[in-house]
């Protein structure tokens, strides 16, 4: 799957949660909230790295790693797009700027 096609996607799975908190809650998720949720899944992330270095008994931790690699990605994605940021754009300057100065 191309870039653009994972991201079309997580912004349409972001609309669905939309209605869905709406309904719920009465109101979606902040930006703020969002970047909150994102922060406990780098917590369950650094975790089930652990698991995978041994350190850390998870049970099915490569399967739940790979789960929560996707939820992180999901969620820088979405919080690009809500504040207007190319993400592609964004990733290769910033890729061109350490290969730079990696070179050293």
């Amino acid at each position: 799957m191309k870039l653009q096609a994972i991201i079309d996607r997580a912004i349409a799975i972001r609309k669905g949660y939309e209605r869905k908190e709406k309904e719920l809650y009465g109101a979606s998720w902040t930006n703020e909230e969002i970047a909150l949720g994102f922060v406990g899944d780098v917590g369950d992330l650094a975790k089930l790295v652990m698991a995978q270095s041994g350190r850390r008994k998870i049970p099915d931790s490569r399967q739940k790693l790979e789960h929560e690699l996707a939820d992180c990605l999901w969620s820088i994605i979405v919080l690009a797009h809500a504040h207007d940021i190319d993400l592609e754009k964004s990733f290769t300057q910033t890729m061109d700027e350490i290969e730079e100065h990696i070179k050293i």
